[in-house]
């Protein structure tokens, strides 16, 4: 991969431009030494991946990455100092298009990079999605278990890059009591779900939970994906996390949730794909399309990333493709027209 490294100070890039170069094939593209720079260079010269930092002169992380995914948008991992430190600017960065967060690595005894083993996880996660190596999106159900429940009317939501903000956009249109329980799969890390579901919750008249392994989805409220497996409907008619399958590389994924809402869920509900890079979740809603569920694709005016609601709708996986502020009225106007006589 050639990937560009933003940061203020020299030895962070430094630490970087070592871990890049330890696997075999990177390259560095570029270096810029804030947002302002970045923006320029990305638009000059794109590169696979942007490593940036979030505290820099003239132009702030999350700025650069709003600015670059407008105009020249790849995958972008925020790496500050600290992510502790910085969470409501990692969480700017996110609603910006970013894909993920993780610390910057220091330097050790004789030059060695140390505590790199995170960023080159989620950078061979990244290597395997541009290249197309995602694997299978949904593994078939087996029999099910006894004891299945009884379910509410379910809305199944999926998003990717630039997905904070416009999930926020969506749940905001929903109303207190609404019929139906909702189903989120955003591409996260484990680690930010929780802060995730809190501003959400802010955001919008339902309660927002993650969601916990075993849990009956409930009329009217959230559930947000929130480990490093898969949400899927399991067995007995609960949530399930699922670590199947192994190669996928955003998590939690898309296709698994909506492929196993089409196996499995007692009736149609309605499935919604947001803002994304490459292709998770359109195969899923072809399946739950398939399966009669009344199925949404944001459209590429409104998407940060017209990338998995374009697959979608290349598919033919989407019954409407709609801007953002349309979205969530019209999840609400399927659900009220499901429940008239």
């Amino acid at each position: 991969m050639r990937i560009a490294i933003v940061n203020d100070l020299t030895l962070a890039r430094e630490v970087l431009r070592r871990l890049v170069l330890s696997v075999p094939g990177n390259a560095v593209a570029w270096a810029a030494a804030d947002g302002e720079e970045a923006v320029r260079k990305a638009a000059a010269d794109r590169p696979d991946v942007i490593l940036m930092d979030l505290v820099m002169p003239k132009m702030d992380g999350a700025e650069a990455t709003r600015h670059i995914m407008r105009g020249s948008p790849c995958p972008v991992l925020v790496v500050p100092a600290t992510v502790a430190g910085n969470f409501e600017l990692v969480y700017r960065a996110m609603g910006a298009g970013a894909l993920d967060a993780v610390e910057t690595p220091t330097l050790g005894p004789g030059g060695t990079v140390v505590n790199g083993e995170k960023l080159l996880g989620r950078l061979a996660k990244l290597d395997a999605a541009l290249r197309g190596a995602t694997g299978p999106g949904f593994v078939a159900p087996g029999p099910e278990e006894a004891g299945s429940v009884e379910l509410p009317p379910l809305v199944a939501v999926g998003a990717s890059t630039g997905g904070p903000d416009a999930l926020a956009v969506v749940l905001g249109a929903l109303p207190a009591g609404f019929p139906a329980a909702v189903l989120l799969a955003q591409h996260i890390a484990a680690e930010f779900a929780p802060g995730l579901a809190d501003r959400l919750a802010a955001r919008c008249r339902l309660p927002v939970r993650v969601a916990r392994d075993g849990d009956v989805p409930a009329a009217g409220v959230v559930y947000l994906g929130a480990t490093d497996d898969h949400l899927e409907l399991g067995p007995g008619l609960r949530l399930h996390y699922t670590p199947v399958p192994q190669s996928a590389p955003f998590r939690p994924s898309v296709d698994v949730l909506f492929g196993s809402l089409a196996a499995r869920a007692p009736r149609p509900g309605v499935a919604v794909l947001l803002t994304g890079m490459r292709e998770d979740g359109a195969d899923g809603l072809l399946r739950l399309r398939s399966a009669g569920w009344h199925t949404i694709a944001q459209d590429e005016r409104t998407c940060v990333v017209y990338g998995m609601p374009r697959a979608a709708v290349e598919k033919g996986a989407a019954v409407e493709v709609l801007p953002l502020h349309q979205i969530g009225p019209a999840v609400v106007a399927r659900m009220e027209a499901a429940r008239r006589p």
